[in-house]
């Protein structure tokens, strides 16, 4: 496993950078469900669990943690961190996929971390980048492992979805749902997909 080095300033600088990227990639950066999403990190810990469909997610997931003012960190696979060493300053920690001793010991990391209000561990259960539309969505373990070592630990679902939607730059939705108890990967996986057809109901509804 390779621990993450969260660095605040950077961590700023970079969201800046980021903020910058997405305004020029995307006509709209559209959030539902923050102010839900606050409160309940001002309770306890939260596990943020969503679908990993594209590029863009990891950038998503710094910009919301950055929204929720709150201190993160976010699982990835090993192979991608000594190419891009500068994303253990942002809060990643690499663990190989391939490996169950890993495994254990990220969870075990990861639960460390989430030991009162405001911090979050955000893990793309899926492992790899995957379509949005084929259900279910194949998640993995890893994120309800450590959702029932930590105590007091809710799971965050969320959906994230590129969309065009009358304009020559897409748009990026994301919808953050009703925290779960528990550590059930099932349940994160139907409550993602849940927060997906949400944004697709108001797609189709022309409601966004």
């Amino acid at each position: 496993m390779i621990p993450a080095r969260p660095t605040p300033w950077f961590r700023r600088l970079f969201a800046a950078h980021v903020r910058s990227r997405m305004r020029a990639r995307f006509g709209a950066v559209r959030f539902l469900g923050l102010s839900q999403a606050r409160e309940v990190l001002a309770a306890g810990p939260a596990v943020v669990v969503s679908n990993h469909a594209c590029w863009w997610d990891p950038l998503v997931a710094l910009l919301v943690t950055e929204a929720l003012q709150a201190q993160g960190l976010a699982m990835m696979d090993a192979r991608n961190l000594p190419a891009r060493p500068f994303l253990r300053l942002l809060g990643a920690f690499g663990v190989d996929l391939s490996s169950r001793t890993d495994g254990v010991a990220a969870i075990r990391y990861a639960a460390r971390h989430l030991d009162g209000p405001g911090r979050l561990v955000w893990i793309f259960p899926q492992g790899r980048e995957r379509p949005e539309d084929p259900r279910p969505l194949g998640f993995l373990g890893g994120a309800a492992a450590v959702a029932r070592l930590a105590p007091g630990c809710r799971v965050l679902p969320v959906g994230i979805r590129a969309v065009f939607a009358g304009s020559e730059r897409p748009e990026l939705l994301i919808s953050l749902g009703e925290a779960l108890d528990g550590g059930d990967a099932r349940a994160q996986e139907q409550a993602v997909e849940a927060e997906l057809d949400r944004l697709d109901g108001l797609l189709a509804a022309g409601e966004l």
